[in-house]
Parts: C-alpha cells; structure tokens; sequence
C-alpha cells in the first residue's frame, strides 16, 4: 500500500483545487521558504485525523481554512483527499477488495468536519481503524517531519514503547483491547443502571398495583354511593310527590276559605252600600229640618206684620216641630241601626284577621317546604302569588272601608251637634215670647 496522489483545496496556502502526483516510491518536494513544503505534510497528517490544531502549526481548526491575501479573498470551507494503492491488500477487511482507497476530510469556518472513506460518509474511528498497525496515522513514526528524529531520540519510554508497538503492528489489538475493555465497563455500568431501574421500576409496580387495588375498591364504592343516591332520591322524590300533594289539598282548602272570605266581603261591602243609602237618606232629612228651621227664622220675622200672620206660623212652627221631632227620630233610629251594622262589620273583621293570620302561616310554611321542589310546583307558586295579592286586596279593601266607617261616624257625630244646635235654637224661640215683643212694639 502506498500513497498515490493527494488532492488540495483551500487548504491553507492551496486556495485553488491542487493535485499533488506521488508516481514512485521516492519522491521530494523542493522550493523555498514558505512555499507551502510543510502544508502538505500538514494535509496528509490533518486527513488522517489529526484533531490538535496546535500539531498542525494553528490556534483553531478554522486556521486550516485559506485565510485570504492581498489579491484573493478568504475561502469557506478546505477540503483534503488521499488515494491510496491497495493492490497488494495491506489494507484488509471489507475494503481488501479495494484497489484503491480514497480517504476525505472537509471542514467550513463554524468548525463542521467531515470525513469521508471512498466518498461514503463515515467517522473518525473508522479511518483511524483502517490503518491501525500499519504505521501511518496523524502521529505515527511513517509520516517524518522537521524534529521528528530528534522526538524520537529523545522520546520517553512510554513513548518508544507505543513507536515500537505501531512498528510491530499489536497497537491495533491494544487498541481493540481497550475498546473492549471499555465496552465492558460501560457495559456493566449499564448493568448496574439497568439492576437499579428495574428495583425502582417493580417499586412502581408495587405502588401501582396498590394505587389499582385502591381505584378497584374507589371504583365498587362509587357505584355503590351512587346507587344509595338513586334509591335516596327515589324516595325523596315520593316523599316530595306525598308532600305537595298533601300542599295541593291544603291550597284547595285555603281557596275554598278565601272564596267564602271574598263572599263575606262582599255582603259587607252590600250592608255598606245600604248604610250609604241610609246615611243619603238621613243627610235629606238634616236639609229638610235645615229648611223648616230657615222658615222658622222667615215667619219671625214676618210676625211684626201680622199676628195672625204669626199664630198661622206657630202653627206652621208646631207641625214642622212635630216633623223634625219625628225626623230626630228617624235619625236615632238609623243611627242605632248604623251602629249595630258598624259592630257587625267589625266583629267579621275581627272573625277574618285570624284566618288571614292562619294563611299567612300557611304560606310561610308551604314557602319552606315548597324550597326542596322548586321544579315541581312552580305552577303553585303562580296561584300562591295571586293569592297573596288578593288578599293584600281584601286588606286594603277592608282599611277602605273602615276609612268609609270612621267617615260615616264623623259625619253621625256633625248630624247630632247640628241636632243639638236646632233643639237649643228651638228652645230660645218661644211663641209667648214673641208675643210679648209684638204688643211692645204695638204699644210703640
């Protein structure tokens, strides 16, 4: 196996695509300083996966990259290619049938690195296994540049001792060895992480089958609370079927009663119509006894005429006074029956308040019990509200008229003060007094 050529591209100094032809096995490369001599060493060092930018004369691995010079501008990315001669099958394993190999290492200036094994994508490992324990490799003794000699000279023995190990070619069986070696650490620390999941994961197991016993028995007693709840509502709700109607046939009776309440009213409200009569009567007989109290005053007044003019009129006086007696009368008499009529009204009102107490409790309550089947008597609640409301009418109704009673008493008590002043007007007009001041006027 030999190297055959190397192909450059932005590789430091090699901006342009170079091929550099190794023909022989002996081959120089000459010119002066700072020609690019070592570049190529660099290459074939960096290609065989150098990863130390300080072994390849750098501070970063971007510094590979052509930075640019006076008349050309900096590249993006460098590219470096080996082909190799594998005739003779050095190079054994899947690629022994290869005749020729070509290894390929790009990179761009964010630090991205590719490797590539006959233009197949592949790893770093992969290339440093291929020529393992055949001397090349990015430090091997094969590749000699300016101080190796001397590094070799005064190398430490741990040092010879790899050089003479790469040389003999068993450093690709330490290198498997330690491979190994490491794949069976990791390997049982893999088993150990695998020992301490699988604790925690039959740790798990456990609370979960615990945690599905609980939900099992969650799961039975749920059923069973909500079956109690269906057999609780049930009888909740025959219970409530018993109670609203037992609520129904209490209302039916209220109405019933309300009903004779509103005809009691109504007769009451008849005897008031009646004493409204009674009293129209009794005010057109106060103006009648007013008109014959008037004429009185006008036959005094005619009496200086006339005294047969005035005999005539206490005759006229006399029947009018015999007639307001018997209108008095009549007034005493409508007036004890309007009393009687008064005490009468009272006493129903009196019979009525505990049956509007009575309902009002009954509301109250039917109110409470009413709150657990809303839905149900919803309708009821309608009814209730008129009744309420006619009763709130039968109240005011009932002030109205007790308002109208007091009124009537008023005006009763005005007809016997008028009453009082017409009998004391009466008593001051006498007729034997006013005979005695017609003869004084007469003898005048």
């Amino acid at each position: 196996m030999k190297l055959s050529k190397i192909k450059l591209a932005g590789f430091k100094s090699f901006v342009d695509p170079t091929t550099v032809p190794i023909p022989s096995n002996l081959v120089g490369v000459v010119g002066p300083n700072g020609c690019g001599k070592s570049n190529v060493i660099d290459a074939v060092r960096w290609v065989l996966g150098e990863t130390s930018a300080k072994h390849l004369r750098g501070d970063s691995m971007a510094d590979v990259i052509f930075n640019g010079s006076a008349s050309r501008k900096p590249v993006g990315a460098a590219t470096v290619e080996l082909f190799f001669d594998n005739s003779d099958g050095t190079i054994g394993g899947q690629y022994a049938n290869y005749a020729e190999i070509a290894i390929k290492r790009t990179v761009v200036r964010d630090g991205t690195s590719q490797y590539f094994l006959n233009n197949t994508r592949c790893r770093r490992k992969d290339i440093t296994s291929l020529f393992m324990g055949t001397g090349l490799g990015p430090r091997s003794y094969a590749i000699i540049e300016q101080g190796m000699v001397s590094r070799l000279i005064e190398a430490k023995p741990e040092e010879m001792r790899s050089f003479i190990e790469e040389a003999a070619g068993i450093s690709r069986y330490k290198e498997r060895r330690k491979e190994t070696e490491n794949r069976i650490r990791h390997t049982r620390d893999n088993l150990d992480r695998l020992n301490d999941l699988r604790e925690e994961v039959e740790s798990q197991i456990k609370y979960l089958d615990r945690q599905a016993k609980m939900a099992a028995r969650y799961k039975k007693y749920k059923e069973q609370e909500r079956r109690l709840d269906a057999e609780f509502q049930a009888i909740r709700l025959v219970a409530l079927g018993v109670d609203l109607d037992k609520q129904q046939l209490g209302l039916a009776e209220r109405q019933t009663a309300l009903e004779a309440s509103i005809a009691d009213q109504r007769a009451i409200e008849a005897n008031i119509v009646n004493a409204r009569e009674t009293l129209t009567q009794a005010q057109e007989s106060c103006h009648k006894a007013q008109g014959a109290h008037f004429a009185v005053q006008s036959e005094v007044g005619s009496l200086e005429q006339s005294i047969q003019h005035a005999r005539e009129l206490r005759e006229r006086q006399e029947r009018d006074l015999n007639l307001a007696k018997q209108q008095l009368s009549d007034l005493r008499q409508e007036i004890v029956k309007d009393r009687a009529q008064l005490d009468e009204l009272k006493a129903t009102l009196e019979q009525l308040a505990p049956d509007l107490d009575l309902a009002r409790e009954s509301e109250t309550l039917s109110a409470k019990n009413l709150k657990h089947a809303d839905s149900a008597v919803e309708a009821w609640r309608g009814a209730w509200h008129e009744f309420n409301l006619e009763v709130a009418e039968a109240q005011q109704t009932s002030h109205l008229e007790r308002t109208r009673i007091e009124h009537l008493d008023e005006r009763l008590s005005g007809l016997g003060k008028q009453r009082e002043a017409l009998q004391a007007e009466q008593q001051e007009i006498s007729l034997s007094r006013l005979e005695d001041q017609v003869a004084v006027q007469l003898a005048e």
